[in-house]
């Protein structure tokens, strides 16, 4: 029996754990990791007083992926290191280009008044809102337009904090202070920041896991980023697969440019290393 004061779990309990992993979330987690994953379920041991790696792990093996514990399990062991406008070359793309485009387009009467967007895994909310401030800049003053911003994270607890929509100074780093100060207010607290009611508006999140279809209509702009690097080829596969059957007919796909997947875009028309349109 592995008990939670050794230093690392066994290899023969880690390959278990691995397979757990990748059977509930497509992430495979490399041997290398033997020691960061000890570190992660350590503390869940400590917080639910089970005794050691094997009794964790039975107990996870029990419940269902919706289960509460699952989620906090999950959110030990992925990363939710983020902060609003990152890359930002893609949203200068997105404001500059893209959304002054279909600006045009729809007053010449060439496309609908109307913007649906899917930030495919939202961690926090962070790609989701700023894509709801560069909408609501540009876009939303030339009403009427229908706008729907999706988010979605595999982590209950990470679509939780995107709901409160505040975030740090750290992640409103590079927010511009015009934006910050038309679009956030002071959060109760100290040295957050919380998205105004007019921005939150623009914005839904829910729980959801890529590896499985989502039911929603096809969407003009989808944000797939910094999740498929954690993905073996298959898990790849099936995700794409996924979301480009709901990337609506000349709609784009911002993909992170160290996701891996220019194998499964084949079908898209490639306009940068990060960026792919379907025509």
């Amino acid at each position: 029996m592995t008990t939670a004061t050794e230093t690392l779990i066994s290899p023969e309990l880690m390959m278990r754990y691995g397979k757990l992993i990748y059977d509930v979330t497509g992430i495979r987690i490399s041997p290398q990791k033997q020691a960061l994953l000890a570190n992660r379920v350590r503390r869940r041991l400590k917080a639910t007083n089970i005794a050691d790696f094997e009794g964790y792990l039975r107990h996870l093996q029990k419940l269902k992926p919706a289960n509460a514990e699952w989620d906090l399990f999950l959110q030990e062991i992925t990363t939710h290191e983020t902060y609003l406008f990152r890359d930002e070359s893609h949203w200068t793309w997105f404001q500059d280009q893209y959304l002054a485009a279909i600006s045009q387009e729809a007053i010449a009467g060439k496309r609908p008044r109307s913007l649906r967007i899917w930030s495919a895994a939202c961690s926090t909310g962070d790609e989701a809102y700023s894509a709801a401030v560069c909408v609501a800049a540009c876009v939303k003053q030339m009403s009427p337009w229908t706008i729907k911003i999706i988010g979605t994270d595999i982590g209950i607890g990470a679509v939780e904090q995107a709901r409160q929509a505040t975030f740090s100074q750290r992640a409103m780093k590079l927010v511009p202070p015009s934006l910050r100060t038309r679009y956030f207010t002071a959060a109760e607290e100290p040295e957050f920041s919380k998205a105004k009611p007019e921005l939150s508006a623009l914005v839904q999140f829910r729980q959801h896991n890529l590896l499985d279809p989502l039911r929603e209509q096809p969407f003009d702009l989808i944000f797939l980023k910094n999740v498929l690097i954690y993905f073996d080829e298959a898990s790849k596969q099936r995700v794409v697969a996924n979301v480009l059957k709901l990337l609506a007919p000349g709609g784009y796909l911002v993909a992170g440019a160290a996701e891996g997947i220019s194998d499964h875009l084949k079908n898209l028309k490639r306009i940068h290393a990060w960026l792919y349109r379907n025509e």
